[in-house]
């Protein structure tokens, strides 16, 4: 990586910073001052400029500069290792006479041919919603839009949002990047970007802003939060960021967020409640006690923690709903039965076959799984975006664990017809939906079976369900269609933007679409050991660890989160659209576990290990624990000012993140030894 100071007219100076093997190019981030500073009296801004750049002998640079009430040092220090780049430390001293409230922005303009492309880890992707998208959050246009709608050529955005406090901004070029930490010595920090017809940028700001509205998580925003500090006379401030470029790959961000995760490894630590073994009991005990009905035969979706007042509303604190897959359903059942059969536990293996004969009567006339069940109204769509579609991810994964508990079923000389007939309808279905090119459509018309939209990688599951149905049942059609779709689906993975498995995020990008395609090219590996299926498993875990929390969220003091220290390290952000932590990259832990086996990558073992242990946390231990009861998992942690305030915990268990953590203990535990969990419990 190369750098030019250019003289700016008079004796100002522009810094630019190539990509490595460049010295100068068409491409670069350009630095044209220290800082920008902002004024929130009239809103009025003034930089501080480059008036001297002196080089160091390791490849960095020094810069300074004063202006107004404000003189700035800078140290660039050249990163040695592979993914190269400067860490920079700025010292600002502000020399007015009176204190003031402002606020600072560290900017670059990205330049370089072609327009610009996005991502903040785990809060904004590309344009991060398309114009028909039927969900609305925030959109990047390069034309302009309606804020009001969301809609916007620049944004700005709390760096609690992001599971890595960095902006990339990419051209036809160049990947340019600035990162800092979640807090400075100004408080919560902030990441930003425009790009138009007046060209491209992205930036810090110490603190944060919020603009041009801010995302709460309702269609509607609310105006845009602009924060300032009070500088008093005299006052020294240190702020700290990184810059980092690369070529134009949409695959280049990895190498950075690969050398922030073992930073952030060293400096924010682990701390599981338990290990698996306590972890898979009382999850199981929480999965059968609060959440199996037997007079219904289902999982219920949720049930209130406070259940004295669930009793004063007539239980409807508790959600009498189940899906076959996702948020309830097969995947949480097998689970549930493994567990039962493994521990001796007749109560357990009862409840979680019965769920599944259930659920093996929910075929829908099309020939696929009804998407869930509801208490006076029986089977049902879900929630799609209408009525009559059924979505192709929440069908498929009940048939994937309906095939799993079948073949573990077969283990144990156990026979169930009702489900084999179940899981081969679903299977026959995929394979005769398929399209010529392999794709299986993402939703379906539940009466005639009509693929009714063919966009986004919703289907992609069916891979998984097919390979492993095609071994149950010994049928070689399914794994051909699984191969197929395998060449289709791999185009998401390659432009970095997989969108489309949740129904209630239509056509957005998600944790849950990494999870997807890391566990269906893992299964294609496994099934043909061909090295292209390999190499997209790597690549979609890497895109899903830009989900992945990095580093310890700071809470303010007086929540539950703060209180009870929960350490955010290795949880996940569920979407750009949803924008909370969640726990199901659990879903993934026994896929994962063997790419790390397949690659000898241990990068995929120790993100595997942070996301198990951040959700060995809160599992509640007794009745009473952070107000549950005892087996109960929440499915939200708010990690910003998203739907809650930062800091808070939804008081509702869920069937899906009690089942997951249940799920993945039971097939960690072969890991144990190599993720070395207990060692991480505290006395």
């Amino acid at each position: 990586m190369g750098w030019k100071a250019e003289a700016d007219g008079g004796e100002r100076y522009v810094l630019n910073v190539y990509r490595p093997g460049e010295e100068q190019g068409e491409a670069a981030l350009r630095f044209g001052h220290l800082i920008e500073v902002w004024s929130p009296l009239d809103g009025s801004t003034w930089e501080v400029p480059i008036e001297r750049v002196d080089a160091l002998t390791d490849g960095g640079l020094t810069m300074s500069g004063s202006s107004g009430e404000f003189a700035a040092e800078a140290k660039w220090e050249a990163v040695k290792d592979s993914c190269g780049g400067y860490d920079v430390t700025l010292h600002l001293t502000y020399n007015g006479n009176v204190p003031k409230n402002m606020g600072l922005t560290l900017r670059a303009d990205v330049v370089g041919p072609g327009k610009p492309d996005w991502m903040i880890p785990g809060a904004f992707y590309k344009e991060n919603r398309f114009e028909k998208n039927l969900r609305r959050y925030p959109r990047y246009d390069y034309r302009g839009g309606d804020p009001e709608q969301m809609v916007s050529d620049y944004w700005s955005f709390r760096s609690d949002r992001a599971a890595l406090p960095v902006v990339f901004a990419w051209n036809d070029a160049l990947c340019g990047a600035l990162c800092t930490e979640e807090m400075s010595e100004l408080g919560l920090t902030g990441l930003g970007f425009r790009g138009n017809a007046d060209g491209t940028a992205v930036w810090l700001n110490f603190p944060y802003r919020e603009e041009p509205v801010t995302f709460v998580g309702e269609p509607v925003p609310a105006p845009a939060d602009l924060a300032s500090a009070r500088f008093e006379p005299g006052q020294q401030v240190t702020l700290r960021y990184r810059v980092y470029t690369a070529a134009g790959d949409p695959h280049a961000y990895d190498p950075f967020v690969r050398r922030m995760y073992r930073l952030h490894a060293e400096a924010y630590p682990l701390r599981p409640w338990m290990d698996l073994d306590e972890a898979a009991q009382l999850t199981a005990h929480g999965l059968y006690t609060w959440h199996y009905r037997p007079e219904h035969r289902i999982l219920y979706e949720t049930a209130a923690f406070d259940r004295e007042l669930n009793n004063n509303v007539k239980g409807q604190g508790d959600r009498p709903h189940m899906h076959v897959g996702w948020v309830s359903g097969a995947p949480y059942a097998h689970a549930l039965l493994q567990y039962g059969r493994r521990q001796g536990i007749a109560e357990y293996t009862a409840a979680g076959m019965d769920v599944l004969s259930k659920i093996a009567e929910g075929l829908s006339p099309s020939g696929i799984f009804w998407a869930s069940w509801i208490e006076g109204r029986g089977w049902n769509a879900g929630w799609n975006p209408k009525p009559d579609w059924l979505q192709a991810r929440t069908a498929a994964e009940a048939t994937l664990f309906m095939v799993r508990a079948l073949a573990f079923e077969r283990g144990q000389g156990a026979a169930h017809p009702d489900w084999e007939a179940a899981a081969l309808s679903n299977l026959n279905f995929a394979a005769s939906c398929q399209r010529s090119d392999g794709n299986f459509g993402s939703y379906y018309h539940a009466e005639t079976g009509e693929v009714e939209e063919w966009d986004g990688a919703g289907g992609m599951l069916w891979i998984g369900a097919l390979l492993e149905g095609a071994a149950l049942f010994g049928e070689p059609r399914f794994a051909e269609a699984a191969v197929r779709a395998g060449s289709y689906y791999e185009k998401f993975i390659r432009d970095e933007y997989i969108y489309g498995a949740p129904e209630d995020v239509h056509l957005t990008p998600t944790s849950e679409d990494a999870y997807n395609a890391v566990a269906a090219y893992v299964l294609l590996y496994e099934f043909d050991r061909q090295p292209k299926w390999l190499e997209l498993a790597s690549s979609a875990a890497d895109w899903m660890m830009t989900f992945r929390w990095t580093y310890n969220l700071c809470f303010p003091r007086h929540t539950l989160l703060a209180q009870y220290d929960f350490r955010s390290r290795g949880a996940d952000q569920a979407s750009t659209s949803n924008q909370h932590l969640h726990n199901y990259g659990l879903f993934c832990v026994p896929e994962m576990l063997r790419l790390w086996k397949h690659t000898g990558d241990r990068y995929y073992l120790d993100r595997t290990r942070d996301h198990i242990a951040c959700f060995l946390q809160f599992i509640a231990r007794e009745d009473g624990d952070f107000n549950a009861y005892k087996g109960m998992v929440t499915e939200r942690y708010y990690n910003t000012n998203c739907f809650q305030p930062k800091g808070m915990m939804l008081t509702l268990s869920h069937s899906w993140c009690i089942g997951l953590i249940l799920y993945a203990s039971q097939e960690a535990a072969e890991y144990a030894a190599e993720l070395g969990l207990s060692e991480l419990i505290e006395g």
